[in-house]
């Protein structure tokens, strides 16, 4: 498994605070090794599929794109996994049968990640379809289909793409990306409010899961999950590349910098609710190493 890159200060230049600073971020590294979960299982069973969250791409380039999926068996209870590290295996391929297959690995599922993978594939050739899948023990997740981008200075006829925001699972039925299935796509851009963190309210169209407005890391994973259990959503992910960013609802509306608007929120309060916030949209999205939370 790859660390995530931790840039260390020019040694002529250290005072404490960078090296505290570089030691710590060696630190993180570490744990990011899947030495730090000690056994990484490989035959794993499950009583129910893990891949009910589906599988994504996202963040495409020309020469690769990141591969997402998140091992959750049940995942409107905390994804329903054990707290222990899991290797999760991957192929792309030129073909939806998955014959000729260009690249594959194996990447560590970890708790800490809520059991999301995000591999990173390069040595793609540009502006061409890729098919996907992951496999767990003897658990194979659905296909997913991807794109790499066209070269820089190239100029291709034409690149068709979608935007999406503001799905608010209460207050309607995602057909607009039934609709986005139906169309000649190569992208679709998120622009954010991919969430809504409000409380669960009677007499809508669907309902939230949970009891309360979302505060936890689990209130965040769940919320996501239960977004991500959405049959169209789900299909969408799998058809195309995604390129995300937030709004506020991801986290907490109308919020600002590090300012609530809520009067009695303290700026500590609400910095660590939003890095849980922002650790769960991570773990949820085709995101690569370099957009972690910081």
């Amino acid at each position: 498994m790859t660390l995530p890159l931790y840039r260390i200060p020019d040694l002529r230049h250290v005072n404490r605070r960078s090296f505290l600073v570089t030691t710590s971020s060696l630190a993180a590294a570490a744990l990011w090794s899947s030495r730090a979960w000690g056994v990484v299982k490989r035959n794993v069973k499950f009583a129910d599929n893990p891949f009910q969250l589906g599988v994504a791409s996202g963040d495409p380039a020309p020469d690769g794109v990141v591969l997402w999926t998140r091992l959750a068996p049940r995942p409107l209870e905390g994804g329903g996994m054990p707290a222990e590290a899991v290797e999760v295996s991957w192929q792309v391929a030129e073909d939806e049968q998955m014959t000729k297959v260009v690249r594959e690995g194996t990447t560590t599922a970890t708790p800490q990640w809520a059991h999301a993978v995000h591999v990173e594939v390069d040595g793609l050739r540009p502006d061409r379809w890729y098919w996907y899948q992951f496999k767990v023990g003897s658990e194979t997740s659905p296909k997913g289909r991807t794109r790499t981008m066209p070269l820089a200075e190239s100029s291709p006829q034409r690149v068709r793409f979608a935007f999406a925001s503001c799905q608010h699972y209460e207050t309607g039925l995602y057909t607009a990306y039934e609709h986005m299935l139906r169309e000649d796509l190569d992208l679709v851009l998120h622009l954010g409010d991919y969430i809504y963190e409000g409380a669960p309210k009677n007499n809508q169209v669907r309902k939230h899961s949970g009891a309360g407005e979302l505060d936890s890391l689990d209130d965040y994973r769940n919320r996501h999950a239960q977004y991500k259990t959405d049959g169209a959503l789900q299909a969408m992910h799998a058809a195309l590349p995604w390129l995300v960013t937030w709004d506020d609802h991801e986290f907490d509306n109308n919020c600002a910098g590090d300012v609530s608007e809520e009067k009695d929120v303290t700026r500590e309060q609400f910095l660590a609710r939003r890095a849980r916030a922002y650790q769960a949209y991570y773990e949820h999205m085709p995101l690569r190493r370099g957009s972690l939370p910081q």
